[in-house]
């Protein structure tokens, strides 16, 4: 039997292009862009971290590596690294499929880097 859609919550990181940009994911699931939604441009990557725990969203950067140690240290919410090189299309492919599969609880404090799939 399949499972029930779960409309995750997802939150692009400054360096990742506009919602806007992405139409299979941003139809989908609740997405918001770090800079572009929010007006947080500039801030740290702990701070970027914290605000997608405090909003439970999974964090999707180009940037991956500098957010691995903090993920290992919490397992609240989930990073998803997208190689800088990826076209967005393939970006937004990648990811619909991703978690149009998945459950609610399937990315809790996990490193995906979507480089390896």
């Amino acid at each position: 039997m399949a499972h029930k859609l779960h409309k995750h919550k997802l939150l692009l990181d400054e360096n990742m292009p506009n919602r806007i940009k992405l139409p299979r994911l941003n139809g989908i699931f609740g997405l918001e862009h770090i800079r572009d939604d929010l007006k947080k441009a500039g801030i740290t990557d702990s701070e970027v971290y914290e605000l997608a725990k405090k909003t439970e969203r999974v964090l999707i950067t180009f940037n991956g590596d500098d957010f691995k140690k903090l993920v290992q240290e919490s397992d609240s919410i989930s990073v998803i690294s997208v190689p800088a090189t990826m076209p967005e299309e393939q970006i937004d492919k990648k990811l619909t499929s991703l978690f149009i599969k998945s459950t609610a609880n399937c990315f809790k404090g996990k490193f995906i880097s979507l480089a390896l799939s």
